[in-house]
């Protein structure tokens, strides 16, 4: 099976390593993954800060970058969601306001085919044990577009239960938002904040090694607070446990 890796742009400006784990996890299940060069950002900052337009240039190489493959991979949700979601109503908008079906057509081609990685695993490839190993303790945060938009529901975590020597213990409040929410965390620095601490205090208080999440965007966030409080507890993206194995394994740092 070929498949594209959409990077994101979060994590190839800032998160480099969980796109390299995405790609090492996924051949070693026998994937072949692309990584198209014409790829660039998905509109999400744009969209959710209101410039609707300046979205309809990206939606149109984004739809161009990925023709002709079955699945586009991302590890990020939030990318995913905007994709499925939004894409659709950006299309829509454009042709009630008389410019033609041409976003909804890109929308319509590309954002059936656009996956979530956990997604991608359980539903497509149809594997929950990845042979992964990662002798640590874990605790789980489900972010704001997996778990309401996207409704990954228990694919993270029957993933996460399949590792060897994880220990995955549960985390309270796991369904209440971190406090990113993108260009929320900039308009909103203070509330955004104070539900970071709430987060953190839950997570923290399950004596785990590693706070795992699917979206870095949410551990960029989480991580910037722990390393302001000199706390031990580590961040570290999905992929990079599920890549992880006894002959080349990735320690939390």
């Amino acid at each position: 099976m070929r498949v594209a890796l959409f990077a994101t742009c979060v994590n190839d400006a800032l998160f480099p390593a969980t796109a390299v784990a995405t790609v090492r996890l996924l051949e070693r299940l026998g994937v072949t993954v692309d990584f198209p060069a014409g790829q660039t950002c998905c509109g999400q900052p744009q969209y959710n800060t209101g410039y609707r337009r300046a979205c309809e240039p990206l939606v149109r190489r984004t739809a161009r970058a990925f023709a002709g493959y079955d699945h586009v991979v991302t590890p990020s949700g939030s990318c995913v969601a905007m994709v499925r979601d939004n894409y659709p109503r950006i299309g829509a908008r454009a042709a009630t306001e008389g410019r033609g079906s041409e976003l909804t057509d890109a929308a319509t081609a590309l954002a059936p085919r656009v996956v979530e990685l956990t997604e991608f695993l359980v539903d497509v490839l149809g594997v929950e044990d990845v042979g992964a190993h990662f002798p640590y303790t874990v605790t789980y945060h489900p972010s704001c577009h997996g778990l309401r938009m996207l409704g990954l529901g228990e694919r993270p975590l029957r993933l996460l239960r399949a590792v060897k020597g994880l220990e995955l213990v549960e985390l309270p409040g796991a369904e209440e938002c971190c406090g990113f929410g993108g260009s929320f965390a900039v308009k909103n620095a203070a509330v955004s904040a104070a539900m970071a601490e709430d987060k953190l205090a839950n997570a923290l208080g399950t004596g785990a090694q590693v706070l795992c999440g699917a979206d870095n965007s949410c551990l960029l966030h989480l991580g910037g607070t722990l390393r302001r409080r000199g706390d031990a507890l580590r961040p570290l993206h999905l992929a990079e446990i599920l890549a992880s194995t006894e002959e080349h394994p990735r320690r939390p740092s």
